[in-house]
């Protein structure tokens, strides 16, 4: 069926077309549209199983107030019925440049990119996701980045109609979500003992830790920002972590999350005083150590933060784990290699990158595939295959028929 609303001047929603299936399309580019969404958007998130932290609401909202660029957003919607229950969505941007594309919200601070879709789907609501995001796409590469295996998105690519590819993505690296004594059974004796004397040590020492309820947030969170810096100070620090905007999404988008149990926020003290601060970010399959603040004078007392930070964490993952339908769950390390993370075996998963394109824009597919082979040889390949493929871009934007259509 095909969808029909009133007449609304502002065009902050429009429909994309319905089905047999009963299930209606639309698209949203309105921020506040976005977010009235909220109920509706966390009753489909607490639905999907395969949903991480990153595509809460709360989240995605917050984070395109502070980044998110005005006639640049598109959500796309399924919805059982015209204003019904959320059945999908797909939350994205439009960047113009190099490339036209259509990319998830959450950018480089968002370590996972995914859609939403209601376990209980047929395959009906995936298909209809997909030719939204076609319709939706008339003139740009759909490009979605960090998808775990067996991510929702991986559904629409199942069912989309058109040129496809998936690639490799980020590394992560994964731990069963189970409390810390159970981690630390899982390493050679001898390391094992390690960590338990670094644990001994840390209660000797009198370390306690609290977790913030939700008023106390934005206070911890700004102590933990202050600890972060004080840490990495004349290091090579995240420079986004610095920033007020970061700064404000942060604090704006994790008080709903710790209410609503997407989050936690863990203060330790030492002497009286907050010494370290770690968000951990919770889902129902998913716990993972987001960002820490730690005094530097913690080493000066042989304190272990890395311990102490996984001990806390461990235990938000496997109470997350218990809570949440099978009693499953892993604490993901989140994107990177670091060889401190090694220590404690974890499995290696690596993210994948759907890319989606109609007949029409299979060129810029051909882009985008070309810019990954350069990437990956690497070195002086690297600098001067990415000048050609800057350049190659911007000609295939100038060139793709229709450019200037809405999306």
């Amino acid at each position: 069926m095909t969808a029909t609303y009133p007449a609304r001047p502002e065009c902050t929603t429009a429909p994309l077309g319905g089905s047999s299936t009963g299930l209606v399309t639309e698209v949203v580019t309105d921020e506040a549209v976005f977010a009235a969404l909220g109920p509706a958007w966390g009753r489909l998130y607490g639905r999907c199983g395969t949903a991480t932290p990153f595509l809460s609401h709360a989240w995605l909202h917050s984070w395109w107030r502070s980044y998110g660029r005005t006639g640049r957003l598109r959500l796309l919607l399924v919805r059982r019925g015209p204003g019904g229950e959320l059945a999908a969505a797909a939350p994205l941007m439009l960047v113009r440049r190099p490339l036209p594309v259509l990319v998830p919200l959450g950018g480089p601070i968002s370590d996972y990119g995914d859609v939403l879709l209601d376990d209980g789907d047929d395959g009906s609501a995936a298909g209809a996701l997909a030719a939204a995001l076609s319709r939706a796409a008339r003139t740009a590469l759909v490009d979605f980045r960090e998808v775990r295996p067996g991510g929702a998105a991986e559904r629409v690519l199942a069912r989309w109609r058109g040129p496809r590819r998936a690639l490799d993505d980020s590394l992560c690296l994964e731990l069963p979500a189970v409390p810390m004594e159970e981690l630390v059974a899982r390493l050679p004796s001898g390391k094992a003992q390690r960590v338990r004397a670094k644990l001994r040590r840390l209660t000797a020492l009198g370390v306690e830790r609290r977790v913030a309820g939700p008023g106390e947030v934005p206070a911890a969170l700004h102590r933990l920002l202050e600890l972060h810096r004080s840490q990495w100070q004349g290091r090579g620090v995240t420079a986004e972590h610095l920033r007020p905007r970061f700064r404000e999404h942060l604090v704006r988008a994790v008080g709903p999350m710790v209410r609503a149990g997407d989050a936690v926020v863990t203060e330790f003290r030492l002497d009286g005083e907050v010494v370290a601060v770690d968000l951990t970010l919770l889902s129902r399959g998913l716990a993972g150590g987001y960002l820490y603040g730690a005094d530097p004078r913690l080493r000066e007392r042989k304190a272990d933060v890395a311990v102490m930070l996984l001990d806390a964490c461990s235990g938000h993952a496997a109470a997350a784990a218990r809570g949440a339908a099978g009693g499953r769950g892993v604490l993901s390390l989140l994107r990177g290699d670091e060889p401190y993370k090694h220590h404690w075996r974890p499995e290696p998963v690596v993210s994948r990158r759907l890319l989606l394109a109609r007949r029409r824009t299979a060129p810029l597919l051909a882009a985008v595939l070309a810019e990954t082979a350069v990437r990956r040889r690497g070195g002086q390949a690297l600098r001067r295959g990415g000048r050609v493929s800057l350049r190659w871009g911007q000609a295939l934007h100038r060139w793709m028929p229709g450019r200037r259509d809405r999306h």
